[in-house]
C-alpha cells in the first residue's frame, strides 16, 4: 500500500543550512522509489497556524519510506535541514 512522507516547514532558522540541504537531498533520492507530489508550491492554510512550506512524497510502502528516511545518505543531508528550520515530518499510509 502506498505511503506518503510529509514535511512541513514551520520556521526558517538558518537559510544557508537549508540551501546546503537542498543541494545534498537530491543525491539521496537517486535510485529510490520516491515520487514528489508537492514541494513548496502555493498553499492555503485551512486550520492552525500558517506554515512556510509543505513537501509530500509518495513511496510504494511505509517500509520503503522509512528505509529512505533512515538511510545514511538522507540522514547526512537531513542534518542540515534540522539546523536550518523547524519542521514537522510524518509518514502516513495510503488507503
Amino acid at each position: 500500500m502506498s505511503a506518503y512522507i510529509v514535511f512541513i516547514r514551520e520556521k526558517t532558522i538558518d537559510k544557508s543550512e537549508l540551501e546546503t540541504y537542498w543541494q545534498k537531498a537530491p543525491a539521496a533520492m537517486e535510485g529510490q522509489p520516491i515520487r514528489a507530489l508537492a514541494a513548496y508550491g502555493p498553499h492555503v492554510t485551512l486550520e492552525g497556524p500558517d506554515v512556510e512550506g509543505v513537501v509530500i512524497a509518495e513511496f510504494p510502502t511505509v517500509e520503503e519510506a522509512r528505509a529512505w528516511y533512515d538511510s545514511p545518505a538522507y540522514q547526512e543531508a537531513a542534518q542540515h535541514r534540522f539546523r536550518g528550520a523547524v519542521y514537522r515530518g510524518l509518514v502516513v499510509e495510503g488507503v
